[in-house]
């Protein structure tokens, strides 16, 4: 009988969801009785019992009674609890690769999980409107944002917590206010402003930057903003300096007053729901931060082709 075959069991559907809580354990710590498990899954201490001892069997974990002192896990094997969990693939959302920035932090967050033995899919879509709607679908376990994005979810209820974040300058390098050949270099009353709806950072960033004037706020995607400005369709509009300097496009532009948000529009975070909370745990577990930071460099570098 496969692995498959006996998590269909009762004992085995226990199993797995036995294997979905340890993941957020570590060696050292202590598990719940055998009778408070049994009380938390609403079954009977036998089944309880049985899943244990499947765990161990399959060497996922590896528990020691210490009396009175409780039962405590000596050893832990996440990809193996991980298969009894039947999490086959970790799957991320993240920006469009339009960038260095982005490719490299793709790179190394691909790259990182990788190497940790786990199977990871990342996907790619534009706007944290999208990310995070698809990530509250269930679509994806976690998703790429700006931390600036991630506060503004979470202040407005949204069931996704901050797993890691990556420091100033990791999501973007610096975000701009471009302006049209012959506008003025500020924003007046009657211009007509590029925005995306889609990129709550846009969206916050544009909306601070042209308070007290009367301007037409034209809706566009973000891949269009850029090419409607050198058209002289919209007057201006906020545009991530990577990507013109990426390209080597010449366009009038100016830095933004960032000190307001803290830069936190420049932050890359991971995002996930809140409600696998075991999950998130392990997951922050397999992200090497500094390694991540590091590949990422070496792409803006050019020191290493990217691959994601």
């Amino acid at each position: 009988m496969d692995l498959k075959d006996k998590l269909m069991q009762k004992n085995g559907i226990i199993a797995v969801t036995l294997a979905r809580e340890f993941l957020s354990n570590e060696v050292g710590d202590r598990i719940l009785t055998v009778a408070q498990l049994a009380e938390k899954y609403s079954t009977a201490r036998g089944t309880i019992q049985s899943a244990l001892k499947f765990l161990q069997d399959y060497e996922a974990i590896s528990l020691e009674a210490r009396g009175h002192l409780g039962t405590f896990i000596t050893s832990i094997n996440y990809i193996k609890l991980l298969d009894v969990a039947d999490i086959k693939t970790i799957l991320g959302v993240m920006p469009l690769p339009y960038s260095k920035v982005y490719e490299g932090l793709a790179t190394g967050l691909y790259n990182t999980l990788v190497t940790s033995n786990i199977s990871v899919g990342l996907a790619y879509m534009r706007g944290a409107n999208t990310r995070v709607e698809a990530l509250r679908e269930q679509r994806y376990d976690f998703a790429v944002i700006s931390k600036l994005a991630a506060q503004h979810y979470i202040s407005e209820g949204h069931d996704i917590e901050i797993i890691d974040e990556f420091g100033d300058f990791t999501y973007v390098n610096e975000h701009i206010l471009m302006f049209s050949k012959g506008s003025k270099n500020t924003i007046e009353d009657g211009m007509k402003i590029g925005i995306d709806y889609s990129s709550l950072d846009q969206v916050i960033l544009t909306k601070y930057h042209c308070q007290g004037k009367n301007v037409e706020f034209v809706p566009l995607i973000y891949s269009q903003i850029l090419n409607s400005i050198l058209r002289g369709e919209i007057h201006a509009a906020i545009w991530n300096k990577d990507d013109l300097q990426d390209r080597d496009i010449k366009i009038p532009f100016k830095p933004i007053n960032n000190s307001i948000f803290s830069y936190k529009d420049t932050n890359a975070v991971i995002v996930a729901n809140t409600e696998n909370s075991s999950f998130n745990t392990l997951l922050k577990k397999f992200i090497n931060k500094e390694k991540v930071l590091d590949i990422q460099k070496k792409v803006i570098n050019g020191e290493i082709t990217p691959n994601y």
